[in-house]
């Protein structure tokens, strides 16, 4: 009896350990995040534990119910769940898939896991049902971000030039050719600083949508490289699908305004250029910087017009580019030099002054005219240390030969317009006047008509400055540019400078001639000096003297000399 009792016990005592072990895993299972299915294959039973009733509205109780499971989900993915769901018809041990519920935006990943007994059959299977919605919507973000602008839809700059890429090596493999072309909108800065970049960034998403459904519509490849700059890429380019045609096709579009969000309609132009393969290069990285350099060659063209590739486009732009280079260490180092130019009164031929003129020589290529040079400075800023040293030496100079020499002459200082727009032009140049002691008076300012052009009342504001100061003002290549007369009477200048290209042609053109005198004649009526630039023939002078110009300038009288020959005049010019 007592051994009844001790097996009753036993019995008890496990039926409650059993008990126990069962509601732990119901707990686990409860807690868990997620669904579990649980088929005992040898008993032919279904429990489902965890968060069922969160993925599913039924219950499952038999292995009957599972292909309720395969109706769930969406029908394009049944075929791949049932192979994990019947696990034990393969001779895998674990399998999973992703499905989407059918008509929802939910994903799941089905998970399941076969366990065999001592014999090798399957006894278990378990499968575990997640929610991976949030990390299916984050991946897909971060490809559709790897893969598209997310400003214009079109393709990210990485996967364009991925494609690129593939194209040139099929098109190698063909004997094709890969036309790509990049589009730059002109003039967008000033629309962005002016109008704000809400405004700008509005006007790029509509401008890249516009290209985007062109692209789709012409089956050509399309990308947001950055700010206001687009490429377009075209496999084989060859009848009525060429970058002409679509260029074309786009300009047509740009002819109507865009009209943003707030009403405002915004009209541009752009710049395009276009490179080959093979032609241009052979990499995509090399074509796609061959079209770079062709928009740089249509921007320097006047905008809105489209460059093709060719080789010595190519070359100018690699010898700017290494001239800027040059340049930047030019600047750092001081490697110019200062000539300076003999200006001679026409009527009794006495010496009126000097035009100060910078020149470059470079260790490796001699003498860089300032004609090359100059451009490429004003273009990459270099212009501003390189005039505030021009004004140093050349006053600095004058200073010199006037003490030694004992006689006053004017001292023309040549001044860009991006030098003379800082604010603090007019103080520097007073500074470097009070330093060297000169009088101001026998110092000249140069400006071009250009500076007129950007902001009036700022230029006059610090001209009057300048004038009130003592400094003579000149305007310089008058007829060339802007040439307003209204502007011209108001502005306080003391000389105006006829551009050699008049003086070229006066002999042979009579138009030139008829400009020319009248020129001079409303110099002469509104009080200020004329300089002829450019005389190099004694006939040139002679008619200028004739129609009663002051002031000759030019290879006849005196090249552009260094230092020491200019001293040699400047002993005997008063003698």
């Amino acid at each position: 009896m007592s051994e009844l009792h001790y097996q009753l016990d036993l019995l008890k005592a496990m039926n409650q350990k059993l008990t126990e072990k069962e509601r732990m895993y119901h707990t686990v299972f409860e807690s868990a995040v997620g669904a579990f299915l649980y088929h005992s294959l040898e008993r032919n039973q279904v429990v489902t534990l965890g968060q069922w009733k969160e993925f599913f509205d039924f219950d499952i109780r038999d292995p009957k119910d599972l292909p309720r499971l395969l109706e769930a989900v969406d029908e394009s993915y049944s075929m791949a769940l049932r192979d994990v769901l019947y696990l034990e018809k393969t001779a895998q041990d674990t399998a999973f898939v992703e499905c989407p519920l059918r008509e929802t935006k939910i994903w799941l990943l089905f998970r399941a896991r076969i366990y065999y007994g001592e014999n090798g059959r399957p006894v278990d299977k378990v499968i575990y049902i997640s929610n991976i919605t949030k990390f299916r919507t984050q991946n897909e973000e971060l490809t559709y971000m790897a893969y598209y602008d997310s400003m214009t839809g079109l393709f990210s700059r990485n996967y364009f030039v991925r494609l690129l890429g593939d194209y040139l090596r099929t098109a190698a493999e063909t004997d094709n050719t890969v036309s790509v072309m990049m589009i730059d909108l002109d003039d967008f800065h000033k629309i962005n600083d002016g109008q704000g970049m809400i405004v700008g960034d509005e006007l790029i998403q509509q401008f890249g949508s516009y290209l985007k459904e062109l692209c789709e519509n012409w089956d050509v490849t399309g990308c947001h490289l950055h700010t206001d700059v687009y490429l377009v890429a075209i496999y084989g380019p060859s009848g009525e699908r060429t970058m002409a045609n679509l260029h074309k096709e786009i300009q047509q579009r740009v002819r109507r305004p865009f009209r943003l969000s707030n009403g405002q309609e915004l009209q541009i132009t752009f710049s395009a250029g276009v490179a080959e393969y093979p032609e241009a290069s052979k990499s995509a990285i090399e074509l796609i910087n061959c079209a770079e350099i062709m928009v740089f060659k249509s921007k320097s063209m006047g905008k809105n017009i489209i460059q093709y590739f060719n080789t010595p486009v190519l070359q100018e732009f690699l010898r700017t580019a290494e001239l800027e280079s040059k340049l930047k260490e030019a600047v750092f180092r001081h490697s110019f030099q200062m000539y300076y130019q003999p200006q001679y009164f026409a009527g009794n031929k006495k010496l009126r002054g000097m035009e100060a003129l910078i020149r470059w020589k470079d260790g490796q290529e001699g003498m860089i005219s300032p004609a090359v040079f100059i451009p490429i400075a004003e273009k990459n800023g270099a212009i501003i240390p390189i005039g505030q040293w021009v004004v140093e030496q050349s006053i600095m100079q004058y200073a010199q030969w006037r003490r030694r020499f004992g006689h006053p002459f004017i001292m023309s200082i040549n001044i860009s317009a991006l030098q003379y727009s800082r604010e603090d032009f007019v103080d520097s140049v007073k500074e470097v006047i009070r330093k060297y002691d000169v009088e101001p008076s026998e110092i000249e300012l140069e400006i071009t008509e250009t500076i007129l052009i950007e902001d009036f009342q700022a230029v006059y504001d610090k001209l009057k400055l300048l004038r009130e100061f003592g400094l003579r003002i000149s305007l310089d290549d008058f007829g060339t540019g802007f040439s307003s007369l209204s502007y011209l009477k108001k502005l306080p200048i003391d000389t105006l400078k006829i551009d050699k290209s008049f003086i070229d042609t006066v002999l042979v053109d009579s138009a030139t001639r008829v400009i020319t005198e009248a020129i001079i004649n409303m110099v002469k009526a509104l009080g200020f000096e004329s300089v002829a630039e450019g005389v190099e023939e004694e006939k040139q002078y002679e008619y200028l003297y004739s129609i009663g110009c002051d002031v000759i300038q030019g290879y006849l009288f005196g090249r552009p000399l260094a230092v020491g020959e200019v001293e040699a005049i400047l002993a005997s010019a008063w003698q």
